[in-house]
């Protein structure tokens, strides 16, 4: 096939181009290219899509399939203006974010979406809405031709976010060291591999397959995340559980950030944002690789990253120790 993606040179776009290209697949990227120069044989189109004229270097072309992953509606809605009739088949990759609610577990794709933003370019506050709007854009424009992968958390090796790699470069880090644990054993978590979203892609792509798909990772708890984590890692230490409300008090981050604990969040109405159905996707294809694999590849990436670097999410070491000191203290 003749694939275009829009992005291409940064994480999920970037293993789209990898793995299209691994199958014989002929791969162009449309990007400002900042993020780097795009994967080893596939043809990158500089453009800054803010500017007029963005898309004139593809759009004299005719595309089996095309991959977007933007969440500006204004890029979204521009692309699908200039190449929405000249491609086979469409990706709109979005997220779980754009739900109403997150309250309820086991939730599908029937549920209530947030309102769309009516914003052309937005900050991360209005996420959510962003991507309704690109959603509804993409239906309007190419809806027959449509896939919408609504990601759960991407994790694996290239998660820059340092998510899903935390747990296990933690354990490799301080193998012997005291180990801090939200008490929240039983919380659920779905990463979804981004090489297995991607291969999803891909294959519904040359299939042709449409529909809209909540593509969230195979269900764990965060306590077997956590004992997987430490088995691969190595770490032998004490583990010590921590009250949720007691680290909310420490100002530690829900998920995600600095001062954060990935894959932990307890706060009100967010019960079921790691918990959504995913029968869906998997009726229509999605295949999930072991969750030993996925930690274990991940953590060779984290080493090739450095274990001790700043990270984008999880405690640093010092943060680590002086949360240990004051909860052995209180």
């Amino acid at each position: 096939m003749d694939i275009l993606v829009l992005g291409g040179t940064a994480w999920v776009g970037r293993e789209v181009s990898r793995r299209a290209l691994a199958r014989g697949h002929a791969v162009t990227c449309l990007a400002r290219g900042e993020s780097g120069g795009g994967a080893e044989g596939a043809e990158l189109v500089v453009a800054d899509r803010r500017e007029p004229g963005a898309y004139d270097g593809v759009a004299g072309r005719e595309w089996d399939a095309v991959v977007e992953v933007s969440w500006q509606p204004a890029f979204v809605k521009g692309a699908l203006e200039a190449l929405g009739g000249k491609a086979r088949h469409w990706t709109y990759v979005s997220s779980g974010n754009v739900y109403a609610s997150h309250a309820e577990t086991g939730g599908d794709e029937s549920a209530a979406l947030l309102e769309p933003t009516e914003l052309g370019e937005v900050g991360r506050e209005l996420y959510g809405e962003a991507k309704v709007a690109c959603e509804i854009a993409s239906q309007r424009a190419v809806g027959e031709r449509l896939l919408v992968a609504r990601a759960g958390l991407i994790g694996g090796p290239g998660d820059a976010s340092g998510r899903s790699g935390y747990w296990v470069a933690r354990s490799a880090r301080e193998p012997r060291g005291a180990l801090l644990v939200p008490d929240e054993a039983l919380m659920p978590t779905r990463v979804v591999d981004v090489r297995d979203l991607v291969d999803w892609i891909l294959d519904s792509a040359e299939k042709g397959a449409t529909g809209v798909y909540d593509a969230v990772g195979p269900q764990v708890t965060l306590g077997e995340w956590i004992g997987l984590s430490r088995e691969i890692g190595g770490h032998t230490g004490a583990v010590v559980p921590v009250e949720s409300a007691w680290l909310l008090e420490q100002g530690v981050e829900e998920f995600m950030g600095e001062d954060s604990l990935p894959l932990w969040i307890v706060a009100e109405g967010w019960g079921g944002f790691q918990a959504r159905s995913g029968e869906a996707a998997l009726a229509a294809g999605l295949r999930h690789r072991s969750r030993e694999e996925l930690i274990t590849d991940t953590l060779a990436w984290e080493r090739e990253q450095g274990l001790g670097r700043e990270r984008r999410a999880g405690l640093g070491a010092a943060k680590e120790a002086e949360l240990l000191e004051l909860w052995g203290k209180r």
